[in-house]
């Protein structure tokens, strides 16, 4: 253990950390963000996949082609949600709401198409939450019953 200045990731004149620091913190914190969202992508595309399965075998084809629908409308949704937070604090202060005209669009189409069913749509949606509180349980659980 030495205890020179070349090992401290303190400045010595202000006993702050470099910008070296700060940028390495920077992109560590971003490469997490990175792999959080190509996890709860990969969740949802699984979620979905076996969810859509199964409404095809208990319900009707029809019936799981509109939740599809209504899922893929959802991982357009989260996409677009991992932009905006990607964007936080660097260009925006806020995220944009934009991305909720996207599921009213969707709803609004499924009303006033006689094919579409507005409930398996809904649901479709909705199963980013399903994949979100997947995620939440996974990281609440000790790791040992990972």
């Amino acid at each position: 253990m030495s205890l020179s200045n070349e090992s401290s990731n303190t400045t010595p004149e202000t006993g702050e950390n470099s910008p070296t620091d700060a940028q390495a913190k920077a992109s560590s914190s971003m490469q997490e963000f990175y792999q959080l969202s190509q996890e709860l992508l990969s969740i949802t595309l699984v979620i979905t996949g076996i969810i859509f399965i199964f409404v095809w075998i208990f319900y009707s084809l029809n019936v799981a082609l509109n939740y599809l629908i209504g899922a893929c409308t959802g991982v357009v949704y989260l996409r677009m949600l991992g932009k905006d937070v990607e964007q936080l604090g660097g260009e925006k202060n806020q995220l944009s709401k934009t991305r909720f005209a996207l599921f009213i669009g969707l709803i609004v189409i499924a009303t006033q198409w006689d094919q579409l069913q507005v409930l398996p749509i809904f649901l479709g949606f909705l199963t980013y939450k399903a994949t979100l509180i997947v995620y939440t349980i996974r990281a609440v659980l000790p790791p040992d019953l990972k």
